[in-house]
């Protein structure tokens, strides 16, 4: 059975800046923010039309394995068996989360956005600075800080990036 948390990160972010370059797509900004704790910097596409967010405000971020945390328990043990049931016997039914009366932790975030961890850089091993790069549907994302707070990142895994105010 697989031991890893459901949380590859999470921490508290204030945005510095926000199409710094110059607003490149009519629906998409990029946000510049730093968080507060960890001292890690992330670079951000967001749906500006969906999301918007301005210059100094504060938002909290994870991004996470799956929306349904105890939910992966339960299939790695249906899996184990073989069969795709449970430890019961009874056959799973595996439902679209966006079509369950309960989404798990989307109910507690605003903005929700599911994508792929597509590299892993670092290079620059003399400051023990490391970069994950993201991809949500072509908005992308990077996350730079500290190696030991991006640890649980491994590239080509599918993930969850939740954020609210």
């Amino acid at each position: 059975m697989d031991e890893r948390s459901n949380i590859i990160f999470e921490d508290r972010f204030t945005v510095s800046d926000v199409d710094k370059d110059g607003k490149k797509f009519d629906r998409v900004s990029r946000i510049v923010a730093t968080s507060r704790e960890l001292n890690m910097h992330l670079t951000l596409d967001i749906a500006s039309e969906l999301y918007p967010v301005a210059e100094g405000e504060a938002f909290a971020l994870a991004v996470v394995r799956s929306l349904t945390p105890d939910q992966d328990a339960k299939d790695a043990a249906a899996d184990e068996n073989g069969d795709g049931a449970d430890d019961e016997g009874n056959r799973k039914v595996r439902r679209e989360l966006w079509r369950a009366p309960d989404q798990g932790l989307a109910n507690d975030y605003d903005y929700v956005m599911h994508g792929k961890i597509y590299k892993f850089d670092d290079s620059q091993k003399g400051d023990n600075m490391t970069t994950a790069y993201f991809s949500f549907g072509g908005l992308l994302m990077a996350l730079r800080g500290s190696y030991r707070h991006l640890a649980n990142v491994v590239v080509g895994e599918n993930v969850y990036l939740l954020m609210r105010k």
